[in-house]
């Protein structure tokens, strides 16, 4: 009998293995930069629960497993920042990422006082399936900004 992912907003009994995911899943990107100095990778738990109860996040489950997740904050111009969209690299190309970034998006653009007027993330240069989904989500480049010799952060944004 197989199981069927289920999206659900994030709790503070999901960091730990929210964490355990990102850590897991920032592991080919660190690999990509040469760096694995990079803030996914050295966030502590702590952190990570301030970050929950700033924002808004979602976790996709396999029976009790988190195996994606994405986090976003609502500022006050309207942007909401939409980060750290993971997926268990062994559940990766089905779709989850993009389902869960149409449910955080959906989260911000209605039922909430006020709703988001853009959303917009960040990737790295070389990220090349990161930026197709974005692109294929409406995302455009607005801005790129050099972090490292290796890195160059690409900003996306689309209206809400």
């Amino acid at each position: 009998m197989g199981m069927s992912v289920t999206i659900s907003a994030a709790s503070a009994q999901d960091a730990e293995q929210i964490l355990k995911l990102q850590y897991l899943c920032y592991q080919s990107e660190a690999e990509l930069y040469g760096d694995y100095g990079i803030e996914p990778l050295t966030q502590s738990l702590d952190d990570l629960k301030a970050e929950l109860d700033r924002g808004h996040a979602l976790v996709a489950r396999l029976g009790d497993e988190v195996i994606a997740s994405v986090r976003g904050e609502l500022d006050d111009t309207g942007t909401a920042t939409i980060a750290k969209l993971i997926v268990h690299p062994r559940l990766r190309r089905h779709g989850l990422g993009g389902r869960l970034l149409d449910a955080i998006e959906e989260y911000f653009a209605s039922g909430r006082s006020p709703a988001a007027k853009r959303f917009q993330l960040l990737t790295g240069h070389r990220s090349e399936g990161n930026l197709r989904l974005y692109r294929k989500r409406g995302y455009e480049a607005v801005a790129t900004q050099e972090v490292g010799p290796r890195l160059t952060l690409v900003t996306l944004e689309k209206a809400a």
